[in-house]
This record gives C-alpha cells, structure tokens and sequence, in this order.
C-alpha cells in the first residue's frame, strides 16, 4: 500500500477534479463530462453570484456559460434534476439505477388517501395542456403529507394539494422538470423528454445493497480521495460505520477502488483504480500542476467534507447564508479561492444584473498567504473571467 503526504493527496484531489494544470474540461461538452465524472453535482436556488450548480462548472470547465448548464438540462436532455445528494444534477443516463428511489417513492404514495386519484388528474391534464408550476395546475385544497423522500421537509403539514401533488409525481418519476423560471419549476410528463430506451432498462442494481455499493463507488469519484469515516461526502446514502466498510472492502476486492495512506492521518483513503495513473503520476512528480486560480462553490464535491479539507489543507471553511449576521466570521456566500494546490483565502462577491457590476465586497486572505504580484495578477484574471460568467461587464471592488 502507498503512503502519500498530504500535499500530494490534496494535488490527487485538484488534479482528479480538474483544478489545477491545464484544463481538461471545455465548454459544454466538457461542462457534460464533468458531471459524468463528479456523478452528480448539488443544485442549490440561492443566485448571488451564480448558482451553486454553475459555480461548481464554472471553476473548472474552460469558457463555461450559464446556459450549457440549461441546455444540458432541458434542450439536451443528457442532465436531470433530481434527488441523490440531496438536490442534484445527474446523468439522465443514471435513470435506471434510482428505480428503487422511484419505487418506495410510489409506494409511500399508496398509503396517502384520495392522492392517487390527483395524480391521474394531474397526469391527465398535463398530457393534454402542456408543462404545468404549482400555480397552474387546477387541483386545489391541502393535504396532509410526511414523506422523507419529497424535500419540502414538511412533516405532518397542510401543504397545497397541487404542489404536493407534482413533488409526489416528480418523485414517483412521472414528472420531469420541464424548465425553471427563477427558483419556481414547471414539469411536464417524463416520457415525452427521456428515451424509451432508457425508461426501459432494468434497474442495474439486484439489490439495495448493490445500490449502496454504486453510490459509495460514485461518491468516491466525486471528491477523488475519500476516507474511511464518517463524511458528509456520503449524504443520502444509508449507511453506518459498519456498512461503509463493507462498501469499501467489496468495492476493494471488486477491483473498483485502490487505497492509500496519508502521512499523519491514521484513517486509510480510497480512490477509483482507474485513476491509479493520476496517483502515480502525482508520486512520481510526472504531473502538470501549472497553477490555477478558481472561485469555489459551497456545496462543490471539493468541499463536501470540510473534515477532509482541513486535514489536507488545514483551510476550515463554513458557509454562513444560514448563520445570523452577528455570528458571522466573513460573509453571507463567501467562496474559497483555490490558487495551485492550496486554498489562499475567500472572497464575497454580488453581480449586480441590472447595472452590469460585479461587487466585490471583501477578500479574507489565509494569514500566512504574501500578497505577490502573481497572486494579484492571477486575482484579476480571475475576476475577469468571473465578471463575463456573471454576464457583467465591470469588477468593482471595496
């Protein structure tokens, strides 16, 4: 088994993910092969400077632009909204592996009474009139519904009946996300948008441990390295101390995943053998890691586990929209900045749509971090291209 230092595990990372050296992901297409590679990337409503969805490509995919992510999704089709780490973007492809999802979701539907009846109306009305929001479709009245697998995270609550309606369906997978205008989504009848082909196939997986074992396999390949602990990387997929490692043991024996140890972490780190050559590259020192700089998303697969982060680059990192404006260390939606192979600091930035400004309200550089011509380039640069992402067309800092 090789043992790694930590700053060769965090160059494994960046160099896996596409972070550092040259880019290897380029504008729509690579925009798809990314999300292909990473499984699945978190969608997040919240638009300061971008969504979360596209500040995850953005930081990586040459020449990205908001809509290769909407087309993707809803021109293409080769992308879908859906559940997995909690609301995400996947593969259309994957379709087939979440038919259990699917399943129990149909199931735990059956227990509610009169909902069956609403959604063969819904059904019916979107098959004649079109993609629908909650405002539009005629269903009217509340239900009562407690379901772990809608993400309203309304537990024994009134809920509008034709919203609860078209979340049970987008679940069952009946419906498919047709277009979002702002955070509000219309959906209309899977079938007409996803190939027979694929709503045909067999669920890959014999069973819900298999299903377990694919995600786990899949999470791994988002972040690159993972450990064997607990990780937030894992969220969503049930599993405990014991079943991980089975996972990781199977996936072992499978020849799916190789491990590793870090100097000075005691737990073991796994990584998909098929990127042994990125690992030895990296070992051997054969590896281009000509240094970029990128604005990192919050909920990018890089910070899924913020453990993880700070046992490699000792960077602590804490999204605080959620925490009250007097407890908060740095800002409302900071973004780390990655600079080569280590994270040099934050920054919080608003674009300004309406006057074609990117406000750049503060930058929090690590304490041990000199401020050199190159890294004040390198920011400007940065800014730049951040700018014309945002669709702005001046930076304005302070």
């Amino acid at each position: 088994m090789n043992t790694v230092t930590k700053q060769q595990a965090g160059q494994f990372i960046l160099a896996k993910q596409g972070l550092i050296g040259p880019y290897r992901f380029v504008g729509k297409g690579g925009a798809f092969e990314y999300v292909r590679q990473a499984g699945c990337i978190q969608y997040d409503p919240v638009d300061v400077c971008g969504k979360n969805a596209e500040l995850t490509l953005q930081s990586r995919v040459k020449g990205f632009k908001k809509e290769m992510l909407r087309d993707l999704l809803y021109n293409d089709r080769l992308l879908v909204d859906y559940a997995d780490k909690e609301l995400s973007i996947w593969p259309t492809e994957d379709w087939p592996y979440f038919s259990s999802y699917r399943e129990r979701s149909r199931k735990l539907g059956e227990t509610f009474n009169g909902l069956e009846d609403l959604k063969e109306k819904a059904i019916a009305y979107i098959d004649n009139n079109g993609p629908v929001c909650s405002d539009s479709l005629p269903i009217e009245g509340e239900i009562f519904w407690h379901s772990s697998m809608h993400w309203s995270g309304n537990w024994d609550k009134p809920s509008p009946a034709a919203r609860s309606v078209l979340e049970q369906l987008y679940t069952d997978g009946e419906l498919i996300i047709h277009h979002k205008q702002g955070s509000r989504k219309y959906y209309d009848l899977t079938r007409k948008y996803i190939s027979s082909a694929v709503l045909s196939t067999p669920n890959p997986c014999m069973d819900e441990e298999s299903f377990i074992s694919w995600r786990v396999y899949r999470r791994i390949g988002a972040v690159g390295l993972l450990w064997d602990k607990n990780s937030t990387a894992f969220l969503g997929i049930n599993l405990n101390a014991e079943k991980r490692k089975e996972n990781l043991k199977k996936l072992e024996d499978d020849g799916k995943i190789s491990q590793v140890m870090v100097e000075g972490i005691k737990s073991p780190f796994f990584y998909h053998l098929e990127d042994e050559y990125i690992m030895r590259d990296i070992i051997n020192g054969d590896s281009d890691l000509k240094p970029r700089m990128s604005f990192i998303a919050p909920l990018d697969p890089l910070m899924w586990d913020k453990s993880l982060v700070y046992a490699l680059w000792d960077f602590r990192y804490a999204w605080e929209i959620y925490t009250p404006v007097a407890k908060r260390k740095y800002g409302y939606y900071t973004l780390p900045i990655l600079f080569g192979n280590r994270f040099v600091g934050r920054i919080e930035m608003v674009a300004d749509h309406k006057e074609q400004i990117l406000h750049v309200k503060n930058v929090w550089w690590e304490s041990d971090i000199k401020l050199t011509k190159q890294l004040e380039t390198a920011l400007d640069k940065t800014l730049n291209t951040f700018c014309r992402f945002n669709d702005c067309k001046e930076v304005i800092r302070g």
